[in-house]
């Protein structure tokens, strides 16, 4: 075993001044990594290998002591060198390079090292420094490191940029009772007294963005994933969650791995497959190489689990086993290009589940799982390009969203469609094969799938790739003795320039006891539909029935009487969607009418994915688009309609959807009652199976309606909050319980004292937690005395982003924003983009984004 510390220091004790390094050829130092910086360390630094050490003591408040041994090759060394440490100077105690100790030069954000003790060639620095604390996520009994995009450089100094990958030599000292994984194999671990020396082999070459290790008091199941020896490190507690999903997550992992390896000709291309569940994790997962992370409550599921759950833990583990190619393997040359690992990820991961669930099913899930999310921004005036612009990694954060997650997939199937599968495969793994253990760019891959294709992809790429927003889609319908004699379809632009999205779509024709789906090309504003010409007129059109068109699709009046007659639940699903995005815009449909018409269907409905759509779609109207008086006037009614339907229902995972709904929208005191009773003696509504964590969310249900009267109802309300505490046994699960109630008191000034605190970083750290938190503290029943933390909210949405993970800006601003519909919220958000014209351009789009339904509220609530 090396020891650093002997090593670097123990025969150097004196520092030699020297005066600042100066700046020459333009290379200016600033704040973040800049395009100018990466891109001229890229030209000069090649070989680069880290050997890090890491002495992690058992208390979580004592600071972490790192060494560290950076080597690389300088093509050129006639400029300083800036490293990347996001950190404060003070930490950064010695400094070696090329074996002379020099001066410590920090400067925003940066390690500075002159070029009079550089040398072409082969260079070593040596630094003695405490870990800085940004993404290692400390805990009280473990840590885990999060490094996307740009986090590497808050623990270490570093060349943080993706394109510049590096070997990693690690070491750990932790307790003696904390088990550890990382990117690279173990070659030994020694137990000294209390303490454990984790040491690993060399790592495959990877970005700074994912080098990774978690470490802690963890469970450990070893297993095998296809030929790779694989570790699962976790904390769940629950024997019944252990014992229903250990075996399922392997063969999970197993089969996508399998899928991935035949489906690009290469087989897995790292040393090792460990895993990790992380109670809280800040996303669903992170595709660390050797060392995946994963949110523990995305992967333990029980008996109770609906489709949906099983469908996204699928998903969830296809999407970070698609990364080892399409991310890790491969790698973005810029994080303008992240949406390309993501892409791929999530578009990959839908294919791997075709074949097990056949096509119909395949397609509604598509549907359901990305149109809405993607439609949920692409609508609004702060969407985004599916590729953004990027001048420093420090904005890198804002670039992710569902844009990148849910638009971008639905473009790859519009791309693989154009090209046909095989071609599309065939410039896929050339691209691989081409660009391995490398970098690569969307340009890149463009001009390789170009070869393959007969239609001009970079024209096509232009207005999906490169431009924001979708079309909206109308038709006209010339008749003649009961024959169509002309249809036309037209698109135009929903927001900006004038342009067309090239597409292929179907279009279904219903008649009385059958159909006819066309297939369309709309490749121009205009286009007319030969094949239909001299058709009977139908009953009504379904537009998009296949659900692969992307677009704001119109509505036939004269679907609303047949619509749960048509046949097909994709047919279905593509008729709800067009239905509330054509409510959104105001284009003839009331949300009043629509919730009416969509709760016909939750007894109607048998699908469960189309369930899990129009309940969605129920309680956003109900809470977001109807106002406060019709909600109230409604609620016995609407209760009694989703409960009848429940009752009805015959599937389990259909009634828990529904038991959930009515769970979101009860308003009255029967409800309050029958809830509390299932609360309290724990007996669930026939056919429906509830968890724990199931009910700890009726818990916080009941809890949101108690107001502080203290009638016997209301004390029994509060009260259900320190009862369900008790029935929690999981340590994690309950930090995370107890951080949450406070958002859920009935007193508004432990509401006042609770979000005042989250003006603090460390009050933060549990993103997750915060979220849901902030949900509870915003609902609409609570409003009235919430609406006034909009503003400061707002104001700190710039620290949010600085101090936060990716997904936190835009999880904060949902959570805080999402549920709004008064005049007072749409004036704070107005007035906050009013006073501050210059700001951040991509946090004022999360902003538009998230206040989209707000500003929409205004106009349907006069509609």
């Amino acid at each position: 075993m090396v020891n650093f510390r002997n090593i670097l220091f123990s025969s150097i004790s004196l520092l030699i001044w020297c005066s600042a390094p100066k700046i020459v050829n333009g290379q200016q130092v600033e704040t973040g990594v800049s395009k100018q910086l990466a891109q001229y360390r890229k030209s000069i630094v090649t070989k680069v290998n880290y050997s890090l050490e890491f002495d992690i003591p058992a208390e979580r408040a004592r600071g972490i002591n790192a060494w560290e041994i950076l080597s690389f090759n300088l093509s050129t060394n006639d400029r300083i060198l800036q490293l990347d440490f996001k950190e404060d100077k003070a930490k950064l105690r010695k400094l070696i390079v090329n074996g002379k100790v020099v001066p410590v030069q920090h400067e925003k954000e940066h390690l500075l090292i002159a070029a009079k003790y550089l040398k072409k060639g082969a260079n070593e620095v040596k630094i003695e420094f405490q870990s800085g604390e940004g993404a290692l996520n400390r805990n009280a009994d473990y840590l885990y490191t999060l490094f996307v995009p740009d986090r590497a450089r808050t623990v270490f100094p570093c060349f943080d940029q993706p394109d510049i990958k590096a070997t990693y030599d690690l070491t750990l000292k932790v307790p003696a009772s904390w088990k550890a994984i990382a990117n690279a194999p173990l070659k030994n671990a020694v137990v000294s007294d209390d303490r454990k020396t984790y040491q690993f082999l060399k790592s495959d070459t990877l970005s700074t963005y994912l080098f990774s290790f978690v470490a802690g008091k963890f469970e450990q199941q070893f297993g095998k994933v296809g030929d790779q020896k694989a570790d699962f490190l976790y904390r769940e507690t629950d024997t019944a969650k252990i014992k229903h999903s250990m075996s399922e997550i392997f063969k999970i992992h197993n089969d996508a791995l399998k899928y991935f390896e035949e489906w690009t000709a290469i087989p897995y291309p790292f040393q090792k497959f460990d895993f990790a569940a992380i109670p809280d994790f800040q996303f669903g997962g992170m595709e660390h190489v050797g060392a995946i992370q994963y949110k523990a409550a995305a992967l333990f599921l029980d008996g109770t689990a609906t489709k949906d759950q099983l469908n996204s833990r699928s998903h969830l583990i296809a999407h970070e086993t698609a990364h080892m190619w399409f991310g890790d393997l491969v790698t973005m040359n810029w994080f303008t290009d992240v949406w390309m690992k993501e892409v791929f990820a999530n578009f990959m991961a839908d294919k791997s589940e075709e074949g097990s669930v056949g096509k119909e099913v395949f397609d509604l899930k598509f549907l359901v799982d990305h149109f809405p999310a993607a439609y949920g921004v692409d609508r609004t005036t702060g969407s985004n390009p599916i590729r953004q612009q990027l001048d420093n990694l420090k904005d890198a954060g804002s670039m992710y969203g569902n844009i990148i997650y849910h638009k971008s997939p639905i473009m790859m199937r519009q791309l693989e469609r154009l090209m046909g599968k095989a071609k599309f495969q065939q410039g896929v793994r050339e691209y691989l094969k081409k660009f391995a253990n490398s970098n690569a760019s969307w340009p890149d891959l463009i001009s390789i799938l170009d070869k393959y294709a007969t239609a001009d992809l970079q024209e096509w790429n232009k207005v999906w790739v490169n431009e924001p927003g979708r079309p909206i889609i109308d038709y006209s319908i010339e008749k003649k003795e009961n024959k169509i004699s002309r249809f036309t379809v037209k698109q135009t632009a929903e927001y900006g320039r004038k342009r067309i999205w090239p597409q292929f779509f179907e279009l279904t024709l219903y008649y009385e006891g059958y159909s006819k789906e066309i297939t369309v090309n709309l490749n121009a504003a205009e286009v007319d539909l030969k094949e239909v010409v001299g058709l009977d007129v139908p009953l009504f059109v379904l537009f998009n029935s296949s659900g692969q068109g992307y677009g704001l699709w119109p509505v036939d009046q004269d679907m609303f009487d047949h619509l749960y007659q048509i046949d097909k639940p994709l047919n279905r699903a593509a008729a709800y969607i067009a239905l509330y995005e054509n409510m959104l815009n105001g284009r003839g449909i009331k949300p009043e009418a629509l919730l009416t018409l969509l709760l016909e269907g939750l007894s109607k409905e048998k699908e469960e994915l189309n369930i899990k759509l129009i309940s969605s779609y129920i309680g956003t109207i109900y809470w977001e688009f109807i106002e406060k008086q019709s909600r109230e006037r409604l609620s016995g009614l609407i209760e009694a309609k989703v409960w009848t339907a429940m009752e009805e229902q015959q599937e389990s995972n259909v009634k828990k959807l529904l038991f959930k709904t009515y769970q979101d929208i009860f308003l009255t005191k029967a409800a309050n009652s029958r809830l509390y009773e299932i609360w309290k003696t724990q007996k669930a509504p026939q056919g429906v199976k509830l968890s724990e964590d199931d009910y700890t969310a009726l818990a916080f249900s009941i809890a949101l309606r108690a107001n502080g009267t203290k009638s016997a109802e209301d004390v029994a309300n509060a009260a259900v909050l320190g009862e369900q505490l008790l029935r929690i046994n999981n340590p994690d699960r309950k930090k995370r319980f107890e951080f949450i109630v406070p958002a859920l008191s009935a007193d508004v000034m432990e509401r006042d004292l609770f979000f005042k605190s989250l003006e603090l970083k460390a009050n933060r750290e549990k993103e997750s937690n915060v979220g849901v938190a902030l949900y509870y503290l915003h609902h609409p029943l609570r409003q009235s005395t919430s609406v006034k933390y909009l503003a400061k909210s707002l104001d700190l949405l710039e620290e949010i982003q600085v101090t936060g993970d990716i997904f936190f800006p835009q999880s904060w601003l949902q959570a805080t924003l999402g549920y709004y519909q008064s005049a007072e919220a749409a004036g704070i958000v107005r007035t906050f983009i009013e006073k501050h014209p210059n700001y951040n351009p991509k946090l004022k789009a999360k902003i538009l984004q998230t206040a989209d339904n707000l500003f929409r509220a205004q106009k349907l609530l006069k509609f």
